[in-house]
Parts: C-alpha cells; sequence; structure tokens
C-alpha cells in the first residue's frame, strides 16, 4: 500500500499540508499500485472493495443515529476500537453498537433510497481519512494523550454537509479550520479517485468528437444544443462510466474546464483586456 509522505501543521494536530496537485498525484500512485487499469480506461471503482483489499478496512451498513435538527450522517470511520449509535428499526429504538478499528461505517439510507453514487463518494471520503489523517485521529501508541478533542475523537463521524460531493472548494475564500480543511482533503481525494484525470479527460475529448464538437470549452447560455449537451448528454456519460452521480459529473466537467457558464466566460474574457 502507498503511504502518504507531506508536510503536517503540527499546531494543529498534525494536519496534513496538501495542495490538490499533491493529492491528484498521491491518488494516482496509489490507483497505480492498487489497479493500474483504472488509469488506462474510464469505469467504476469499487469502493467496497478498494477498501477492504487495498486498505485492509471492514465495510458496513448501519442506520447512523443523529441528533434532531442536525444534518445526518452519511459515514463514519473509526480509527480504533470504538462505538457508535444507531437506529435499531426491528426495535424501533436507538442502541449502542461496537465497532472495531479500521472499520468505515455507511449510512444504509442511501442504498435503500437509491443514492449508489452518493454511497460511492461517501465510502471513497471515508478513505480519504483513513489515508490522509490517521496521524491526526489514530491516539499515539503509547497511550499519552490524556486529553482529546471531542472532534478529535477516534470514531470520526461526517455529516451530509460535509461530504460535499466533488465540490472544489465548499467555503469559498473564507479561511477554514484544520477540520475544514481535513473534509476538503477527503472530498478531493473521493473526486480524484472516482474520476481519475488520467482517464477523464480522453474519455471527454473523445466524447465531443463524436458530437462533432471540435473546440475544448463549452460555453453555455448561447445555444440550445450546446447546453442540451454540457447539462445533460456529458453528464449522463461520465455518470454512466464512473458510476456517480449526474450532478456531480456535471461539477467535475466545469471543475475540469470542460463547461463553463456565459457569465464566468464573459467575466474571464474580460480579465484578457489590458
Amino acid at each position: 500500500m502507498i503511504h502518504l509522505r507531506c508536510r503536517v501543521d503540527r499546531k494543529n494536530n498534525n494536519t496534513p499540508v496538501l495542495s490538490n496537485k499533491e493529492i491528484d498525484e498521491f491518488v494516482h500512485a496509489v490507483l497505480d499500485d492498487y489497479k493500474p487499469s483504472l488509469l488506462e480506461q474510464p469505469s467504476k471503482i469499487s469502493f467496497e472493495h478498494f477498501l477492504e483489499t487495498y486498505l485492509g478496512a471492514s465495510v458496513m451498513y448501519l442506520n447512523i443515529y443523529h441528533d434532531e435538527g442536525k444534518p445526518p450522517i452519511l459515514g463514519v470511520t473509526a480509527f480504533c476500537d470504538g462505538y457508535l449509535k444507531v437506529f435499531d428499526r426491528e426495535n424501533e429504538c436507538i442502541t449502542t453498537v461496537s465497532i472495531a478499528a479500521d472499520t468505515v461505517v455507511i449510512d444504509a439510507s442511501l442504498m435503500e433510497n437509491g443514492e449508489n453514487g452518493r454511497a460511492m463518494f461517501t465510502g471513497l471520503h471515508e478513505a480519504g481519512h483513513l489515508m490522509l489523517h490517521r496521524g491526526v485521529y489514530a491516539p499515539d501508541i503509547e497511550g499519552q494523550l490524556s486529553f482529546i478533542e471531542e472532534e478529535l475523537l477516534p470514531v470520526l463521524s461526517c455529516r451530509r454537509d460535509s461530504i460535499a460531493e466533488f465540490t472544489p472548494n465548499p467555503w469559498g475564500n473564507k479561511t477554514k479550520t484544520p477540520a475544514e480543511w481535513r473534509e476538503y482533503h477527503a472530498n478531493y481525494f473521493a473526486a480524484a479517485i472516482a474520476i481519475p484525470n488520467a482517464t477523464f479527460r480522453p474519455f471527454i475529448q473523445g466524447l465531443l468528437r463524436q458530437h462533432n464538437f471540435r473546440k475544448g470549452q463549452i460555453v453555455t447560455g448561447h445555444n440550445d444544443d450546446l447546453d442540451y449537451l454540457a447539462e445533460a448528454l456529458l453528464p449522463e456519460e461520465v455518470a454512466d462510466v464512473y458510476g456517480v452521480s449526474k450532478q456531480a459529473a456535471f461539477i467535475k466537467l466545469k471543475k475540469a474546464g470542460f463547461v463553463l457558464d456565459k457569465k464566468s466566460h464573459a467575466e474571464r474574457e474580460a480579465q484578457l483586456v489590458f
């Protein structure tokens, strides 16, 4: 298994200091080690197989409990043995179950509601935490930590609002806390491994040629046919091949520069006028 080597911010709980490029490069190395064919042909990654066979983690599907008024918890990662509150639907009660170290729990409602794309992203998001943040959440081997902040408990819960599918920067230009940076890392890792740039760019370029579009970028808002190509046909093809949601596919198309809306295009053009 490939291990991450990077700088860490020791003043902020050993949070890794990572750029998008560094995460992309790390993911490329991981895929090359795990299953090189994912870097050669566009295809779906099995997040369960990746977690279980490559990371040596266990995967469970449970109805994760969340406090009323708070966003649902979609995924949980256990860095050491711990406990988790769940809904026991059979007995209609809330109970506590034990979970072993290196276990990823996915909220069962995702599969029950047919949100397979979000379940995959959640699983890969949790894989990102396991690969990038073990030095933050796992207690030291000598057990010397006498106090652990609530956010640093070794059983990490990720709520729906923190798992932003393929959003490149959910906080805009606001200053991020260490916890927000770690959620961003996990999101970016999940996006990069679900749709690797190595296959995505050639795949989209081929699709554009198939649709007789020779330019490298579609600017929406000018032509109904091109809008349909950018907002419906291409996302549907990407979602089908990579197993992600259509919304996530469209965001990836925009993030990779294949689709640009009319307003953003105008702003870019204005920046080129000196």
